[in-house]
């Protein structure tokens, strides 16, 4: 398939069209509103159910195949940090709290756009790494841990607890749970709950993705006070990242697909751990920067633009 025919099936999709129809509801000022605690429910389906995906395919896999990656993924979370931090701080002009803040959001990953990387792999019956649900765990800390360090807020006895409290945080241990529990029933155990987690799980993505555009419409209006650099830091950092993720990626040895969804991983920005712990640790920084540019730009550039593109740039560059 080529570029635009992939581009064009990624954004007629009924995940990409249901994320518009929500931001055109919240833009109309429509009186659409999904049910309160829908998104805490689908939040704990989605993450549960590709982490059980995840697990099955693990178990049918070699642990020796993780090392390379996990390592890569580590150094990764690191990179898109301080590359964040970089381009925030010398090229936008950001306070170093302010830059911190960004890298913290841009180094560490969205759950989301990984779910929607892994369906729009499936969807072009590509296959990837089992353990790609792991990798997430690995991406979303580092980031975090370092923007602190890079903002002088933090006293060194203190990452501990928020290790602690990262780790057993909803993502990662609906993550790691599911993938522990897909590794331990295998293929054959798993096949029971398969008409609930398999069959029913890209409807509930459609709906999630209905309620992130209802969200993410709704950060549009802080896009007036720093449009431009909004604009430009929310789509080229993304591109930035994940290049550096997909090639990442196939110098660890993973296949063009695996390498794909992690430059889709490392292209995203956190809206949900970062956010919750730079309000705490780091109150100065900007929300209308650090919330508005991955929830009403990266977010929905990833979506339509992104995940294809970190395809086709791995299939594209896969070695010989």
């Amino acid at each position: 398939m080529g570029t635009l025919e992939l581009l064009s099936a990624n954004l007629l999709s009924p995940m990409v069209l249901a994320f518009a129809l929500g931001a055109l509801a919240t833009l109309l000022k429509s009186d659409l509103k999904l049910p309160e605690g829908l998104y805490t429910s689908l939040t704990i389906y989605l993450l549960f159910a590709i982490g059980l995906k995840g697990g099955v395919a693990l178990s049918e896999s070699s642990v020796v195949e993780l090392w390379k990656p996990a390592l890569a993924t580590l150094v990764l979370g690191i990179a898109t940090a301080l590359t964040s931090y970089t381009v925030a701080r010398r090229i936008f002009k950001l306070t170093r709290v302010d830059a911190a803040a960004m890298a913290a959001h841009y180094g560490s990953v969205s759950a989301v756009t990984f779910i929607a990387a892994i369906a729009f792999a499936e969807s072009q019956k590509v296959q990837v790494e089992g353990f790609l649900p792991a990798l997430v765990a690995i991406l979303e800390i580092p980031a975090i841990l370092l923007a602190l360090v890079m903002a002088s807020k933090k006293q060194a006895g203190s990452y501990g607890a928020l290790v602690r409290e990262l780790l057993t945080g909803k993502t990662i241990l609906l993550l790691l749970g599911g993938l522990l529990i897909g590794l331990v029933s295998g293929k054959q155990g798993v096949s029971q709950v398969q008409p609930l987690f398999g069959d029913l799980f890209r409807g509930a993505l459609t709906i999630f993705l209905l309620e992130m555009g209802l969200v993410a419409a709704q950060r549009f209006q802080d896009l007036k006070k720093h449009a431009l650099l909004l604009c430009l830091f929310g789509t080229l950092m993304p591109v930035l990242n994940g290049t550096i993720g997909v090639l990442a990626g196939l110098a660890a040895g993973m296949s063009p697909g695996g390498a794909g969804v992690l430059g889709a991983m490392a292209s995203s920005a956190s809206y949900i751990a970062a956010p919750a712990v730079i309000r705490v640790s780091l109150p100065e920084a900007n929300p209308s920067l650090y919330l508005t540019a991955p929830l009403a730009v990266t977010f929905p550039f990833n979506l339509a633009f992104g995940i294809p593109l970190f395809h086709l740039m791995a299939l594209g560059i896969k070695p010989a």
